[in-house]
């Protein structure tokens, strides 16, 4: 007899005793009251119906008189009740009886034997079901109320995955990492004749939708041994303990099915770093959560032929003990796409995506650095639907590059626009293009638009750059900002003062700025000085800030140099397009006119002119 098996015949026995005395304790102190107080009458009535001649027949109780009684209705009819009383010490109540002619006994009548038999059914029905509830979930999977602590890992095979290696692209670095992984449990000897021991963990990560817990999907479908698969918020609950519980549960399932893989998906939150005891936001629950999975992942216990896969898009938070070697050896990391990854990942979303002759991937590739394997997974699925939507039998470039634009910008809104504000969004997002096409390092213009999105803008100027950039110098830098400015540049150089549509653009280039001063040191009154806090591979982190040690006096030349840099990018922005004005008032026509021109166009004003 199992363990589970004993459980269960040991609730049944200890609830069958407690339904028993609960249904007792109902027809004694709920049921059989009940019926009492429905037909009791006075003592006095009865023998006024005794007198009337209307009783039928009696019962005679050593507490209670039960009685029947035969009385008229208006339909000529006779209809019988029964009553009851409270007996009383009346020495002429037999002569009475004798008298009236009536029946009676001192047994209980055989029609008590319903109430009986209802006041032990009606109790008994909620407990069976009850019973019947608890006991079918404690037999699925030990995952009913007496089993709170046991693991909600979920046992995967590859067929239940449908994902290999095949299926994932952009990642052939970590793929060859987890294979490795794969062989060294499919075949030990291969590598312990060497001396080489079995890592016990991997630690995959990367931003999100870089596909981490898509590479664990495909370690499941190659590996050809049991892989639990849980969630780490799966196993802190309300009660306390559950979560450590829960811990030792996965590790036993995992050890007696050794070797096997078990991935934790989003492991912070239950990895985060300890805090001081009585320290503020601490708890205890999830730190014994995860003090129990330190000790099953390297304690005195030996945990053989148990990998622990994780997955986590925040490193920075989690606990130093649990990222040192002998717990998770491997930290791979899950980095955005390369071109030809980006590549790879497109071939493989539109494997089932019927394609126009116009669509070239490679194009696609080329012009969406930094977009993650989710980005591209969205922008062919919305490629997809605007085929579907304007009926055509294939999905087009065009298809692929409003998707894109859809991914970046947002949605288009058809909102209409006063003449005075189309004209000065016009000259806005002509400043950027033309900013951008007359500076030698920045990246071409593919398009320009003055039709506002579901993100707030009024229009936008999209850049698509020839190839990945891995560092960048500080002439790039500058030229960047200056074409962030460039829209500002254009409403001072026409209008004659700036407008809030210039918010956002402010906002990066004075981060830019300030990323210039702080972390690259590009400017000599700082010299060659890092000012920013470090930032290690915090993936989720929009913003560095500055390190604690900084003085006031070095803190004020920092906002100096970051005002300095953005009023040159400004600055060199507003010559540019001063001396090419005629450009300029020509692609703000253009956009007024057609609200959307491409960047071919925007070259072609350009040279028109002679800008240089």
């Amino acid at each position: 007899m199992d363990e589970r098996t004993r459980k269960q015949i040991q609730f049944s026995v200890v609830y069958l005793i407690v339904a028993m005395l609960g249904m007792w304790l109902f027809q004694e102190l709920i049921f059989r009251p009940l019926l009492i107080r429905q037909t009791e009458v006075p003592y006095s009535q009865f023998l006024d119906q005794l007198e009337a001649g209307e009783v039928e027949t009696v019962t005679l109780g050593g507490e209670r008189i039960i009685y029947t009684t035969r009385q008229d209705t208006e339909g000529g009819g006779q209809q019988r009740r029964i009553y009851n009383v409270v007996a009383v010490e009346d020495p002429d109540l037999i002569k009475r009886l004798l008298d009236a002619g009536v029946t009676f006994e001192a047994q209980a009548p055989n029609s008590d034997l319903l109430t009986t038999v209802l006041g032990w059914i009606i109790p008994l029905l909620p407990f069976a079901l009850i019973w019947y509830y608890v006991y079918r979930q404690m037999g699925q999977a030990g995952r009913g109320i007496m089993a709170i602590g046991k693991s909600k890992a979920r046992e995967i095979t590859g067929e239940m995955t449908g994902v290999k290696f095949d299926d994932v692209g952009g990642a052939d670095e970590v793929e060859v990492e987890l294979k490795e992984i794969i062989e060294f449990l499919k075949d030990p000897q291969r590598f312990t004749r060497l001396g080489a021991k079995l890592p016990k963990g991997v630690l995959l990560v990367g931003p999100p939708g870089t596909g981490k817990t898509l590479l664990a999907k495909a370690t499941a479908g190659e590996a050809g041994v049991p892989f639990f698969s849980i969630s780490g918020s799966d196993f802190v609950e309300m009660f306390v303990g559950v979560g450590a519980a829960r811990v030792r549960d996965l590790f036993e399932q995992a050890k007696s099915k050794a070797p096997c893989i078990v991935f934790i998906d989003e492991i912070d939150a239950i990895g985060r770093a300890r805090t001081t005891v009585g320290a503020v936001g601490a708890n205890d629950e999830r730190e014994q959560t995860l003090n129990q999975l330190l000790t099953e992942m390297d304690g005195f216990e030996p945990n053989q032929g148990v990998i622990i896969m994780a997955a986590t898009n925040r490193p920075e938070i989690l606990d130093k003990a649990l990222l040192r070697p002998g717990r998770f050896d491997r930290q791979i990391q899950v980095g955005l796409p390369t071109e030809e990854g980006r590549r790879q990942i497109l071939k493989i979303h539109t494997r089932n995506v019927k394609l126009g002759p116009d669509v070239d991937l490679d194009r696609l590739a080329q012009i969406t650095p930094g977009f993650s394997g989710a980005d591209l997974a969205n922008v062919v699925n919305e490629a997809a639907l605007l085929a579907v939507r304007r009926n055509s039998d294939s999905v087009s470039m065009a298809d692929f590059d409003l998707a894109i634009e859809r991914v970046v910008a947002g949605l288009q809104r058809k909102m209409p626009l006063k003449d005075e504000v189309k004209r000065r969004v016009a000259y806005h997002e002509g400043g950027h293009a033309l900013v951008a096409q007359l500076l030698p390092h920045t990246d071409p213009v593919h398009k320009v638009s003055i039709i506002p999105t579901a993100k707030g803008a009024l229009g936008y100027t999209m850049q698509m750059p020839e190839e990945d950039q891995y560092l960048l110098s500080k002439e790039e830098l500058e030229e960047r900002m200056a074409v962030m400015l460039g829209g500002r540049a254009a409403e001072l150089l026409i209008f004659g003062e700036p407008s809030t549509g210039a918010a956002n653009d402010l906002e990066r280039a004075t981060e830019l700025a300030r990323r210039m001063v702080t972390e690259f040191g590009m400017t000599k009154a700082l010299g060659p000085v890092r000012y920013a806090a470090s930032a290690g591979m915090e993936y989720l982190q929009t913003q560095i800030g500055l390190r604690q040690e900084i003085s006031p006096e070095t803190a004020a030349i920092i906002d100096q140099e970051t005002r300095r840099l953005v009023e040159e990018a400004q600055k060199r922005a507003t010559d540019l397009l001063r001396e090419n004005e005629a450009a300029l008032h020509q692609v703000a026509q253009a956009l007024q006119e057609r609200e959307v021109i491409g960047g071919d166009e925007i070259a072609r004003i350009a040279a028109a002119h002679g800008a240089q």
